[in-house]
Formats: C-alpha cells, structure tokens, sequence
C-alpha cells in the first residue's frame, strides 16, 4: 500500500488529483470548526467538555459530522442528509416504477435519480436543521449540562431561520466538495469525506481513554485498544474481501461470420453483500424511542422504561434488540439490492449459465439459496462488529467513544481498501509493463 501511493505521488495526473484531493479535505475540516450565528460559543464549548464520552442520541450523527454536530458549525449536519437521501432513493427504485426505470436508462437516468437525491438532501437539511436548532434552544442537546439553555441565547424567529439557512447551505457545500473529489480527485468523494469525520474522532477519543485509564498513567489501556484495533482492522479487511465466486460460462454464438461468446467468468458474491447500510439502519431505528421519550414532558412510566432500557446502550434489551435488527436488515437490503431473478434473465438473454444448473428459474433459485447461506455470516459478523463499543463499555469501562467498533471502523476500512484499489488501478494503465522489459 505504501509502495502505490509513493509511485503515485511520482506520476504528475495522480499527484494533481492527490493534491486536490488534500486541498478539498483541508476545506472540509476548516467549515467544521466555525460556529453559525447566534450561538454562544463558548457555552457550546463548556457542554462539549461536560459530555466527552457521553454523546448519548447524537453520538452516531456527531460521529458522521467530524464532531461539528454538538459544536453547532457550518458543517454541523455534515453529509448525514446525503447518506439519508441516497438511501430512501435507492429504496424508493424497487418500489417506485418511474425511479426503476430511469435506473435502467443508463448515466441519463442515473443524472436523474442523482439531481433528485440532491434535492431531497436539501429537505432533509432543513428538516434536521431545524431540529438541531429546536434542540439546542431547549438545552436537550447536552443533558445535563449546567448551561445547556445558554447556547442559543437569541430566540428569535430570524436568528432561528437564519440559523437553519445557514446548516442548510453548509450541507449543500458539503455534497459540493463530495462531487468535487469525485470528479477532479481520487475516491468516492461522499466515502472520502465520511472517511475523515470518523478518523478526525480518533486522537480524541483515544486520548480520553488514556485520561480515565488507571494502570501506569493510562498507557496500558491505551495500548491494549491500539492493539485491539489493529486485530479488529484485520478482521474486517478479511471479511470484507471474503466473497463466494459462482462460476459462469457463455455459450458460442455465430453471428455472420464471426464467434462471440465461449468464455467464463464469474459472480461475485460478498460475504457482507449489505455493507453498513443494516447497522446505519438499526441505530437509526432505536434512536426514534428514545428521540421521542426526550421531548416528551412529564415522567411517565413507559418515558422511564425507555430511558432504562433503550438509552443507556449497554442494557441487554438494548444490545439483543440491536442485535437481531442488524441481522434483519442485512436479509432486507441484501434482498432489495440483489435481485437473482434478473441475474438470472440476463445470463440467459446472453447465453450465459452456471455449470450443472439449468438456466432461468432454476438458476434463480441457486443463487437464491447460495446467497441466503452466506448473508447469515455476514449478518452475524456485522452485529459482532457493531455490538465492539458495548462490550468495551460493559466489559472493560471504556467510554461511549470506544473508536474502533461498529460503524466507524467498517466505513474506515471499506473506504480504504475501495480508494487503494483505485490508486493501483491507475497505476496500472499508467505503468503497464509488458512480457519482456
């Protein structure tokens, strides 16, 4: 890896497009620490001091947004929106038809669906802008905090709509700066920039684990999550690469006077064929009790049940229930976004089938079964790697900020290895050696 990107830095196309790269990721990091009009900075500061390691409902969005969420900065939804659109957008193809079939019209189609994400991305913005402000002006975004309901000290309807308008047009820069790298620079813009949130996190919360370490002045607890990391990074790296490769052979076809076809290949299965989106799902989905419990006044019984049972995250109905949704959403997204049908179809539009299998619904309903069998691993490992902070908070009294776990680390990993890949796919068109130097 170090050898790819020290040839790259060598060939001037990819330098420029590392270098800019760089340069939009400076940016990024800079609009994530100025603060939007009408918030009293250093209250907000103060409460960031208080609640370090205890993020409570905003952990998971603080943690998408570089730590600009509970500062309250330009960037401060950060491209959580953008996450949310594309992933109602891609849900709504399979049920929409009008959407499913601007997927199938080829990069016109794809602009299309593109355009609309932005847009709903700008809703999103609003919306959860506005929820941020609502929130910190009632002092629910730092429980606890002695002055909480100092931090937006002007109630205001123009400073509340000049507040949400600035969020808004940070989220948009932000999708801009994404599309930037994506286009001028190396990597999936949108994956680069959620790359940097997360590791922006990492000094932090490794440094406050040393401070409440007690073993020879935190270093030994310090060590032993280093080392826990690494054996964690090597894990996922193995999983994430594990696939299932189904052999496909193409009969030969005349046409005229030429041969097509005749050749094999192959379809990739992965073992985590989901990704993150099942863990992005689950922890969105226990936030809605615990959300509402918040904002609701009075303290009833089912508010306390909540609170007790669904807030804490280290509750064994708040780590089984994570559990078993990370599992279920796994089967739902891998069902919605793998259609064997389809592959099916098209294998058998081209001539194509899998050895010993005989083409159409047959070939459907192995690679059905197949792809049950390996999505129950895959499940599995990702609600171990997502339960990792909970076990560091139960087992070894780490804090809530426990960083090599979870979502974190499967982003940081998956983005990675995506990005390498790329840089030596350049390479190699650049750098092509043949049979005989």
């Amino acid at each position: 890896m170090l050898t790819a990107f020290a040839r790259a830095f060598k060939t001037p196309d990819l330098r420029k497009k590392l270098f800019f790269t760089l340069g939009i990721i400076v940016v990024y990091r800079v609009g994530t620490h100025i603060p939007i009009p009408g918030v009293d900075y250093k209250s907000v500061q103060i409460c960031v001091d208080e609640a370090s390691g205890n993020q409570g409902l905003f952990g998971l969005v603080n943690m998408f947004s570089g730590g600009a969420l509970l500062q309250i900065t330009v960037f401060a939804l950060g491209i959580m929106p953008y996450i949310t659109a594309s992933i109602i957008l891609q849900l709504l193809t399979v049920v929409i038809p009008r959407l499913e079939a601007l997927k199938k019209e080829g990069q016109a189609g794809t602009a299309k669906i593109t355009q609309y994400t932005r847009y709903l991305t700008v809703a999103l913005a609003i919306l959860q802008g506005t929820g941020l402000v609502a929130t910190a002006r009632s002092g629910a975004l730092f429980s606890g905090c002695t002055v909480a309901s100092n931090i937006v000290p002007d109630r205001a309807i123009f400073t509340t709509i000049t507040m949400v308008i600035c969020m808004t047009a940070g989220t948009a820069v932000v999708m801009w700066l994404g599309e930037l790298i994506t286009d001028r620079g190396i990597g999936n813009g949108m994956s680069i920039l959620m790359f940097i949130s997360i590791a922006a996190t990492f000094p932090s919360a490794l440094w406050a684990i040393k401070k409440q370490g007690t073993l020879a002045g935190g270093w030994i607890e310090f060590g032993t999550v280093i080392a826990v990391g690494l054996v964690m990074v090597a894990l996922v790296v193995f999983v994430e690469q594990a696939q299932r490769r189904i052999p496909v052979q193409y009969a030969k076809r005349m046409i005229g006077r030429r041969s097509y076809g005749g050749t094999s290949t192959y379809i990739p299965l992965k073992v985590n064929q989901a990704g993150v989106i099942p863990v992005i799902f689950a922890s969105s989905l226990l936030y809605i009790p615990a959300l509402i419990a918040q904002f609701s006044n009075g303290d009833s019984a089912w508010k306390s049940w909540i609170e007790r049972h669904l807030v804490t995250g280290n509750h064994p109905y708040y780590i089984v229930s994570y559990f078993l949704l990370i599992v279920f959403f796994a089967f739902f997204y891998v069902a919605i976004s793998f259609n064997p049908e389809e592959v099916a179809d098209n294998m058998k539009k081209y001539g194509g089938f899998i050895p010993g299998i005989r083409a159409g619904r047959p070939t459907a309903e192995y690679l059905s079964y197949v792809l049950n069998r390996i999505t129950w691993p895959g499940s599995l490992y990702l609600g171990l790697i997502a339960l990792v902070p909970t076990m560091a908070l139960v087992g070894f009294g780490a804090n809530q900020n426990f960083p090599f776990g979870g979502t974190s680390i499967l982003i940081i990993v998956g983005v990675g290895l995506e990005t390498v890949k790329q840089i030596e796919s350049q390479l190699q068109q650049r750098n092509y050696e043949g049979f005989l130097r």
